[in-house]
């Protein structure tokens, strides 16, 4: 996983590197040159812990239109030379997905780009993607024969392109192309793409790959640590806990215990899933003894199954162990956290403190700690909560954090929730709109640019709206 360099919480850049509303707010008030240097850095050099999970690309582009900011930046970015020798998304997605918005916005210079690089660019999918949604059908058609010609007229160039048409996230260009009178031949080969992608899936239907009726539990077992044999290794258990699901019978309980107890590693692991989802009676007590195992895969899958589990023999061990230090410890405070009573409040708030102190804002486990302070309602938990909101660099579990605030701190209305009407997370901003004091003359101002936003999402419109329509007061 890529490990962004964050600033500090209190400056420009690190409240933009977060995507926190208060970053717009002070870009505006800064130095132009400074904000929009902040910005780029940003868009170019990518902040966020897991880009698939957390967003910044419209954050980016509103501030990108606000500050009326050059495009300078990105287009050297995107036609580097590292472009050719390291063509990888996470160096350029943000960025086209910053221009996508852009255009969206009707910036002709981002349209032009995003044209550009489609054409030339090594990771083109992803910016036709971006026009498939926003350019017309001129543009896109005068795209076609860039596009299919990085495909070559050979069997292995006609293949990746029956895979790419496949694969594409936007069909729109691929049947525009297709059906296209004015470029025959490209439409010609885009039609036997189809066809043969057609014919591959129906290959792919008769000759299923993995586990095969009349397997039983040897098998299947055998299967899950086979997949550790392979190049790369394929991680297999979890698969195969669903599988026993359906093959394993009574009789085969005794050697089911046998592999949670001392079989080889998936194997080990696929037969502790399976018997904690069963609910053995043993199957506590396995996943006790298996949190201590050297092998991280066998203390995972013991951690997880705890985590599945709501029924109450498992709380009560859950509570048992959730002052524990170790994986099985955060794994019962996190269920309790979604599945405890008032009465596991302390529990679960002495769990969220230990593991702030341990591995600071950005710790593993901390999102469900965080909702189960806010849904448990333990109110000595707000200082903890602002810390979070504070310092976290995912906006996802900064959204958490605002949530439980809006459940715990009195002062969140006037306070955070304010701020959270810039956040860069859609839920983030909904629940902004819901909560927001109307006393601060900036609410009213956001919430009608909100609704007024083609960009925005439905949601969030929506509660934007509603509260417009209420006369601003907060629910």
């Amino acid at each position: 996983m890529f490990d962004p360099d964050i600033a500090p919480s209190g400056s420009l850049l690190g409240l933009l590197q977060r995507g926190r509303g208060d970053g717009p707010l002070h870009a505006l008030a800064a130095p132009r040159a400074e904000a929009l240097a902040a910005l780029e850095q940003c868009v170019l050099r990518d902040p966020r812990l897991d880009w698939r999970v957390e967003s910044r690309s419209l954050y980016y582009a509103r501030l990108y239109s606000d500050l009326e900011g050059p495009l300078d930046g990105i287009e050297h970015h995107l036609f580097a030379v590292d472009d050719l020798l390291n063509p990888d998304e996470h160096r350029c997605g943000l960025a086209l997905s910053v221009l996508g918005h852009l255009a969206g916005y009707g910036r002709q210079d981002a349209l032009r780009l995003l044209r550009r690089y489609a054409a030339t660019g090594s990771c083109w999918s992803w910016a036709l993607d971006e026009l498939a949604v926003r350019d017309d059908d001129a543009g896109l058609r005068g795209l076609g024969p860039a596009v299919v010609g990085r495909f070559p007229a050979t069997p292995e160039g006609d293949a990746d392109l029956a895979r790419a048409v496949r694969e594409a996230y936007e069909p729109r260009p691929w049947r525009l192309w297709a059906e296209d009178a004015a470029g025959p031949a490209i439409a010609a080969r885009l039609r036997r793409a189809a066809e043969r992608g057609s014919f591959d899936r129906w290959q792919r239907q008769l000759r299923p790959g993995g586990p095969a009726p009349g397997w039983g539990v040897g098998a299947v077992l055998e299967w899950a640590e086979e997949g550790l044999a392979c190049h790369p290794a394929v991680e297999r258990d979890q698969a195969a806990a669903r599988l026993l699901a359906s093959v394993a019978g009574a009789e085969d309980r005794p050697a089911l215990l046998r592999a949670a107890v001392d079989g080889p590693s998936a194997a080990r692991a696929a037969a502790l899933r399976h018997l904690s989802d069963r609910r053995d009676p043993q199957a506590l007590d396995l996943l006790e003894a298996a949190a201590s195992a050297i092998d991280a895969r066998v203390v995972r899958a013991a951690a997880e199954s705890l985590e599945r589990r709501r029924d109450e023999p498992a709380l009560a061990r859950a509570r048992r162990w959730a002052d524990r230090g170790d994986a099985l410890g955060l794994a019962a405070a996190r269920t309790l956290a979604r599945h405890g009573g008032s009465e596991d409040a302390g529990l679960v708030l002495a769990a969220l403190r230990r593991t702030v102190q341990r591995g600071g804002a950005d710790a593993e486990g901390l999102d469900a700690l965080v909702e189960g302070a806010g849904r448990l309602a333990s109110c000595a938990a707000a200082p903890v909560l602002r810390h979070l909101y504070r310092e976290t660099s995912s906006s996802q579990l900064r959204g958490a954090a605002a949530r439980a605030l809006s459940a715990v701190d009195p002062g969140f209305a006037a306070g955070f929730a304010v701020e959270c009407l810039w956040d860069c997370e859609e839920s983030t901003r909904e629940l902004a709109a819901h909560t927001a004091a109307s006393g601060d003359v900036r609410v009213l101002t956001q919430l009608r640019r909100l609704a007024a936003d083609p960009a925005e999402e439905v949601e969030v419109q929506t509660a934007v709206r509603g509260r417009l329509s209420s006369g601003g007061s907060a629910r």
